[in-house]
């Protein structure tokens, strides 16, 4: 079981995560608090299921070799050397392309998940929190090159996990990501072509989910762009944002 009573963080100088209550994490993150990433399971990222990002596709969408639009999720594995968290700093590996930011809401599984119906969905759900899904930027969609989206410290994950009692409705949720002095980029989770019961349901109807495993929702269409130097913040809703930044890699002389 990932069992939590309010909201899950992991300060990076503590050795185990803690269930705290929302202002509890409020005062610890206002005091500057780095943190690991609240969850340690596998996370999975899920493609095309944002309805802008299947529509910009258009008739490549009926190409060979599928000639259709995807009938089942679409995922992808971030693997552990992803795993970052609030106020990590990520590398950029080539600034002239930059990092494209995803932010998405990260659904947290609580047991064993196997087969689930959309009307037990919830009763799966530990909480939920923000996942950076950060990738170089590419036009392959419907498989996503490892070296693209496997990058170290390419999810970053947190501050919390916000327990499931306190989201009423995850499918209606403000998603602001911010790069400091760009104009925010807002989108908001009902634009899912699978809301957050459906996407569990078909994802477990062909894969067992794991307590601690991350579901994200996917990643909006449109996402921007960061380089060297970015500052970051990703909100959901009214919770705590997940805070990071971009750095060059050792040796290149910035």
């Amino acid at each position: 079981m990932f069992a939590l009573d309010d909201h899950r963080i992991h300060l990076a100088a503590e050795p185990f995560a803690r269930d705290v209550d929302a202002r509890t994490v409020s005062v610890l993150l206002a005091g500057g608090s780095a943190c690991r990433p609240p969850a340690d399971g596998t996370v999975y990222g899920t493609l095309l299921n944002d309805r802008a990002a299947l529509d910009a596709l258009g008739d490549a969408v009926n190409a060979a070799p599928y000639k259709a639009a995807p009938k089942a999720p679409v995922l992808y594995v971030k693997p552990r050397n992803t795993f970052a968290g609030h106020r990590a700093s990520v590398v950029v590996p080539d600034d002239e392309q930059g990092v494209q930011v995803g932010g998405s809401l990260g659904v947290v599984i609580g047991r064993t998940a196997c087969r689930v119906s959309v009307e037990n969905a919830f009763s799966y759900v530990a909480g939920y929190t923000i996942v950076a899904d950060l990738c170089v930027p590419h036009e392959s969609v419907y498989r996503p090159s490892v070296r693209f989206r496997a990058r170290d410290g390419f999810c970053v994950i947190g501050p919390a996990v916000v327990a499931r009692r306190h989201v009423a409705n995850p499918d209606a949720l403000r998603v602001a990501i911010r790069i400091e002095g760009k104009e925010p980029f807002i989108a908001n989770t009902s634009t899912s072509i699978r809301n957050v019961a459906r996407l569990i349901a078909d994802v477990t109807d062909f894969m067992t989910l794991a307590p601690g495993d991350v579901l994200t929702l996917g990643v909006p269409h449109g996402a921007p762009v960061a380089h060297v130097g970015d500052e970051i913040s990703i909100a959901i809703g009214d919770w705590p944002p997940l805070c990071f930044s971009m750095t060059a890699k050792e040796g290149d002389g910035r």
